[in-house]
């Protein structure tokens, strides 16, 4: 029996929390470099304080690949910036920060832009979720708003902020130290990763039905846009394993990503049922559902241990790789590493063979992944932005 999600809203725990009157200004961008989490992961937190009353305001670049289409669907305020030619860009001078060309300008000019947007409103909250911006851009707008939450995964930049958080396994409040002002409260690890909330209510279900461990139902997820085409290369491999006659292939993409016609294509040739599904709604009963997932070693990670979803993990990104080692000296997945290293096809095949010989690997993977988060980080956050 699958369980009803239907009526999934926010759940504040008993907590009496109100936000009614209150604005939330978001500073974040997706795009076919910088991917769709930072959007992904901002959303869900957006959705979690609309429903308690506050007003949220997106500021994104128009990059190609942008979400504000998205953003708006979802009941929010989106201003889109617009690209800045590459001429300018030039003009501007360089950055020191590794991801700066994320931004698609200087951040004195953004923080201009964002100033105009923000003018007039002064909201509660800023949120800022951004690897090209650091405390430089932050203190420019620190007189346009009362507060500043800063969300990275990297520390590896200075921020002028009030509230952190890093939601990634291991790290250590040491990491920033320096970085941040001496008042700015830290939130650290996977017990605050912004999850929504049908992740908490189906966590119970997805448990139960993997005491039973099996390899019948995969899903395979790389992101929103899997620039290297990892989807497509795991696929191909698939064709070379043992599974069951009745085995289904789920494969879930962004509408923006550039193989996704390719994907589809080598889907047809698959030896077993296999669906390929864009931009769905319900991939916290799709998780729920599967037996094994492969998928990048990112913000969903924590959506997949939430669930106790055993999973063959990849890294399509530097920020990844972290989490990705993490992940795998805690138990809670396999880690394959870059599809871009030499010995990866071998890895997949080696671990495929292991799980395949020893289901119980399933469950240790299941049990070591699902005591990290229990999907209620985006409520613990709330609760330190009263």
């Amino acid at each position: 029996m699958r369980p009803d999600t239907s009526m999934a809203t926010y759940v504040t725990q008993g907590t009496n929390i109100t936000l009614a009157d209150k604005q939330i200004a978001f500073r974040v961008d997706a795009s076919l470099e910088a991917g769709t989490g930072h959007v992904m992961r901002c959303l869900t937190l957006a959705d979690a304080l609309s429903e308690l009353g506050a007003e949220c305001w997106f500021v994104c670049r128009a990059h190609p690949g942008h979400l504000a289409d998205l953003i708006r669907t979802r009941g929010h305020h989106c201003h889109l910036l617009d690209v800045v030619p590459d001429s300018e860009q030039d003009a501007a001078g360089g950055s020191l920060l590794a991801h700066a060309g994320w931004l698609g300008c200087d951040q004195t000019r953004d923080a201009i832009q964002t100033q105009a947007i923000l003018a007039g409103r002064r909201p509660n909250w800023l949120v800022v979720d951004h690897y090209a911006l650091d405390a430089h851009w932050e203190g420019m707008l620190r007189a346009h708003v009362d507060h500043i939450m800063v969300i990275d995964d990297l520390a590896d930049r200075s921020h002028d902020c009030d509230l952190l958080l890093d939601q990634n396994l291991g790290r250590q409040a040491d990491d920033y130290r320096d970085r941040i002002p001496l008042d700015c409260t830290l939130l650290m690890g996977p017990r605050y990763a912004l999850l929504r909330p049908e992740f908490a209510r189906l966590r119970a279900y997805s448990l139960d039905r993997r005491k039973a461990p099996r390899l019948r139902e995969l899903l395979i997820s790389m992101g929103g846009v899997d620039l290297p085409n990892a989807t497509g290369d795991i696929l191909d491999m698939l064709k070379q394993c043992t599974l069951p006659d009745d085995c289904r292939i789920c494969v879930v993409m962004g509408a923006n990503a550039p193989w996704l016609e390719q994907v589809r294509h080598t889907a047809s040739t698959m030896p077993w049922t296999t669906d390929i599904l864009v931009g769905v709604n319900d991939m916290a009963q799709r998780m729920a559902r599967c037996d094994l997932a492969i998928g990048a070693a990112g913000s969903t990670s924590w959506e997949r241990c939430c669930l106790g979803v055993p999973t063959l993990m990849v890294t399509l990104a530097q920020n990844q790789i972290s989490i990705g080692n993490a992940l795998h000296h805690q138990g809670g997945a396999i880690l394959l590493g870059s599809p871009a290293d030499p010995h990866f096809e071998a890895k997949f095949h080696d671990a495929m063979l292991i799980l395949q010989s020893d289901r119980q690997q399933l469950s240790k993977m299941c049990l070591n992944g699902a005591m990290l988060t229990d999907g209620n980080g985006c409520h613990d956050v709330i609760v330190r932005m009263q």
